[in-house]
């Protein structure tokens, strides 16, 4: 089953599973865009909208995702929101080179089947000094983690991938500096990043 099938299968049950779990991570990431001037952001991988409800007014959104399903249920979450949806592929965005000056990367890089691929197009499509919000789980350096591991042929077929290791997909991007990184989630197995491109 590919994962656009997958997703799509999902996509009625998506907020029920994961919106209560994850919205104060996604809240506290969406908080930096709090009285900035207006910029244009890519919500990369935006699901059912999720993020939508704590993004702040006053910028251009664009959300994308795989499926039409999941972008159909976001439109109504954008409210006021400046938003349009484009259906795409992740490692492959449909956007010229530094047209964004913020994207948020929320549950996506351990959802795509090549992290790296899909940082290098986001660094590809910000703007000089512009910035990422990452929200994801992560599996520290060096970590083991047996049973993730060992779900994750499985687990990575049908939603998610358990073995991601963000240092590692973030060493294949030498122009995103790590500003910040702090647990989320699971005891520090969700964390919330903020990058910069240089």
């Amino acid at each position: 089953m590919s994962l656009r099938h997958s997703y799509t299968l999902i996509a009625p049950f998506y907020d029920a599973a994961i919106a209560a779990a994850t919205r104060r991570a996604r809240a506290g990431s969406a908080a930096w865009l709090k009285d900035r001037a207006p910029m244009r952001v890519l919500v990369s991988g935006v699901g059912t909208g999720l993020d939508l409800p704590h993004l702040p007014a006053g910028h251009d959104y664009v959300g994308l995702d795989f499926t039409a399903a999941m972008l159909h249920r976001s439109r109504p979450r954008a409210g006021r929101h400046n938003y349009r949806t484009v259906q795409g592929d992740a490692m492959r965005l449909p956007f010229r080179d530094h047209c964004f000056d913020c994207a948020i990367l929320h549950l996506i890089l351990a959802v795509v089947p090549d992290p790296r691929l899909c940082l290098l197009e986001t660094a590809r499509v910000l703007r000089s000094g512009g910035q990422l919000l990452v929200f994801d789980k992560f599996l520290k350096p060096g970590e083991s983690a047996r049973l993730r591991r060992l779900l994750n042929p499985l687990s990575r077929r049908i939603a998610t991938r358990m073995d991601v290791v963000f240092e590692e997909v973030l060493a294949n991007a030498p122009e995103l500096e790590l500003e910040w990184d702090e647990p989320a989630l699971a005891g520090g197995w969700f964390r919330r990043l903020g990058l910069r491109k240089a």
